[in-house]
């Protein structure tokens, strides 16, 4: 049995719920892949060097970024060789094999938030402005809410037009606490909220920043020192810096990915509107652009569709029609 047979037996009924979520989100993506897929092993009937150089093809056009797939392609063919398969039909289930091997890189895969022991736990946002960063903190918001945890936003984007009433708005939308100021210093506005989040107990602090990318500079001063006044307050904080991407942007994606690991250390990344894409493949090609974990997945409009990043969903997802 191999494990894409393994993970449609292992998934629970509740699991089953969110499984569905991830088939919906990656349907555009599954019907652009799969099927092409399909056509590629109706023309070739035996593994030969063509079959190879149209699948490269292929998962290149999936956005799984041309190193991911060059170093898939070699495993590929070593597997084709070392267990001497012919029909390329008995080469599917060794793709999702290796698109699962290939992600996890015999690391141990770590999708959950790093919570804090002692006082508030503490998640800074960074990205690129237009990518879902403000609407990603509300539904990431949403979800700890009804997890049971008191929550405060922090709007540290003083810089943008209409991010501190966008803020406002999840805030009311989620009835959670939202903390802004006149003030252009984004760290004052940190400083202030993380007071209050001392003194009133809450269990997580989520902090909007600017996403300036053009000036590397100022973006990395700013958070420098957003990074020291969180420091101060609270030791080892911030516990989390998760990088929004919007992923229908394919690889400009993965060029924001490396350009925001030179500034600050980034723990985990959000990738937002992959229900909106047919390049999916991109969840696979960032993990080994930068080598940062992929911790939450939009997979639609709603709320509850921003769910925590689960590998063997997303393998099942895109191949379950295969």
């Amino acid at each position: 049995m191999g494990l894409f047979d393994k993970f449609k037996n292992i998934f629970t009924k509740k699991e089953k719920e969110e499984v569905e979520v991830y088939d919906k989100g990656l349907e555009k993506t599954r019907k652009e892949f799969v099927n092409k897929i399909g056509l590629l092993n109706t023309k070739y009937k035996k593994v030969s060097n063509e079959y190879f150089e149209e699948l490269e093809e292929i998962l290149i056009m999936a956005d799984i970024g041309v190193n991911t797939v060059m170093d898939f392609i070699d495993r590929l063919k070593k597997r084709v060789k070392h267990e001497n398969i012919i029909n390329s039909e008995d080469l599917k289930e060794v793709i999702i094999d290796e698109m699962f091997i290939i992600y996890v890189n015999n690391e141990i895969v770590v999708n959950k938030i790093n919570y804090s022991e002692d006082g508030p736990t503490v998640i800074l946002f960074v990205g690129v402005n237009g990518v879902g960063k403000t609407t990603t903190i509300g539904k990431i918001a949403h979800k700890l809410k009804n997890e049971g945890k008191k929550v405060m936003l922090v709007a540290g984007d003083t810089f943008r037009a209409g991010a501190i009433e966008q803020l406002k708005e999840w805030g009311d939308r989620t009835d959670t606490k939202v903390v802004c100021s006149e003030s252009t210093d984004p760290s004052s506005v940190v400083y202030d909220g993380l007071k209050e989040a001392i003194d009133d107990n809450y269990d997580v602090v989520l902090i909007d920043t600017a996403g300036r990318l053009q000036n590397k500079v100022n973006l990395m001063n700013e958070l420098e020192k957003m990074n020291k006044v969180i420091g101060k307050f609270i030791p080892n904080a911030p516990h989390e810096t998760l990088l929004v991407i919007d992923a229908t942007t394919g690889q400009n994606g993965i060029s924001q990915a490396k350009s925001f690991k030179e500034i600050t250390n980034i723990t985990g990344i959000v990738l937002t509107k992959l229900d909106g894409t047919a390049k999916g493949g991109i969840v696979l090609a960032i993990k080994e652009a930068v080598n940062i974990p992929v911790k939450f997945v939009g997979l639609g409009e709603k709320e509850k569709d921003l769910r925590v990043f689960d590998i063997e969903k997303y393998i099942y997802g895109l191949f379950k029609d295969m």
